[in-house]
């Protein structure tokens, strides 16, 4: 059975609690009995892309479990690069690959720089296609923005556009668990390709739904409501099942 945590749109920098809600869910999950086989990052580490938020973000993003961690567009790349892998600060897409014992992550970066909504690239794709015929194991297929329409208007509009791509790589191939995505600041389950699509809550904020009254950024935006993260358990028969969690912050 393969256990793995994941969470979403950090937002290091956006108010005065966000690296506190960020910590509280770090020390949540190290204080966990059993080991995790992953903590995925689904982007929006930093909120302006600043080289400060980078650096409080590389203090608390760690864990005894194997992280990985992935760009949002709210994410400069170079400075992404730089405070978080310790690498040169380019502008080409950062797509990152974990492997386990159990499964294969692949962490791709769907933000396109200097806009909100999100695409993966050819070069994103052709990556990703290596990632999936090169092994056997089940693979998690991570980034930041929904490739579907969530029926929540203000992420809708900036979700991940030309999606057509990708969901039929997804499709052609049978071991890829799920997509696991972030961007919505909301727990929500769909699918994609065939495979379930699941987003990992918001651990800044989370964002109410229209039928709540949440019907544009100004609306929809709840810093009060606690951080939510998810679980996601692939059993031996291949099922997966999620649970979403609540964290005090």
């Amino acid at each position: 059975m393969i256990v793995i945590a994941h969470l979403s749109d950090v937002h290091f920098g956006a108010t005065p609690e966000s690296a506190g809600r960020a910590d509280a869910v770090m020390r949540y999950l190290d204080a966990l009995p059993a080991d995790l086989d992953a903590v995925l990052i689904t982007g929006d580490i930093a909120d302006h892309g600043l080289p400060e938020e980078y650096e409080a973000a590389a203090k608390v993003l760690t864990s005894r479990h194997p992280v990985l961690i992935g760009p949002g567009n709210h994410d400069v790349r170079g400075e992404f690069r730089r405070g978080l892998l310790g690498a040169e600060p380019t502008g080409t897409p950062i797509n990152q690959v974990r492997h386990t014992a159990k499964a294969v992550y692949a962490m791709c970066d769907s933000s396109i720089p200097g806009e909100p909504s999100g695409h993966l690239d050819d070069e994103t794709i052709s990556w990703l296609e290596g990632v999936l015929t090169g092994t056997d194991l089940p693979v998690f297929v991570a980034f930041h923005h929904p490739p579907t329409l969530l029926h929540a208007a203000p992420i809708d509009g900036i979700r991940l556009h030309r999606h057509e791509r990708v969901e039929a790589l997804v499709a052609a191939h049978s071991h890829v668990a799920a997509v696991l995505v972030g961007h919505a600041h909301m727990a929500a389950a769909t699918t994609f390709g065939g495979r379930p699509l699941l987003v990992g809550g918001g651990v800044v904020s989370t964002l109410t739904l229209p039928w709540e009254g949440g019907v544009s950024f100004d609306t929809c935006v709840d810093y009060d409501l606690p951080p939510v993260i998810a679980f996601h358990v692939l059993d031996d028969g291949g099922r997966l099942t999620t649970h979403y969690r609540v964290v005090p912050a």
